[in-house]
């Protein structure tokens, strides 16, 4: 499986200390140098990188087409520019992407998505996790990790919980 992820998803698992459900989920998960950059600047802010960088399962890679990153960078940051570009190169199985301008580029380019809740509700699934909700409720505090009370209502009852 490929799957290419922005920095939303790698970077609040990071924060929540749940990273580890990433590999047992999708096995390998490739980066773009952006993302990566992002992720690094979290330990600004205090955030402990021991994990990611200890992560062997993530695979740093360039997409080719570097006008096609450009052209994006207009209305996405570089991160997600370089991620979706990156994820249409490989034919990617899964993007992994939370911001809204992001998804819906990644979707207009036929990339198949999925951001972080949904990757929650697959944890629950494959047994990974017992409850989606703790997980979550960590996400809104320590991540400061933005969703409606309508979309957290629609995953839980997803995660049938």
């Amino acid at each position: 499986m490929i799957v290419v992820s922005d920095t939303s998803p790698i970077s609040n698992l990071l924060m929540i200390g749940w990273l580890r459900l990433l590999p047992s989920i999708y096995g390998k998960v490739i980066i773009p140098d952006a993302v990566y950059e992002e992720v690094e600047a979290l330990s600004q802010f205090g955030v402990s990188l021991h994990e990611f960088y200890a992560a062997d399962w993530i695979e740093r890679a360039m997409p080719s087409d570097l006008a096609a990153v450009n052209e994006l960078l207009g209305k996405l940051d570089e991160g997600e520019s370089e991620a979706i570009i990156l994820a249409e190169e490989l034919k990617a199985d899964f993007l992994l992407i939370d911001e809204r301008l992001g998804w819906k580029e990644a979707q207009a380019r036929s990339i198949k998505t999925i951001g972080l809740l949904g990757t929650l509700v697959k944890a629950k699934e494959m047994g990974l996790i017992p409850e989606v909700k703790p997980l979550i409720d960590a996400l809104r505090i320590k991540a400061k990790f933005r969703m409606s009370d309508a979309l957290i209502k629609h995953i839980l009852k997803e995660a049938g919980e």
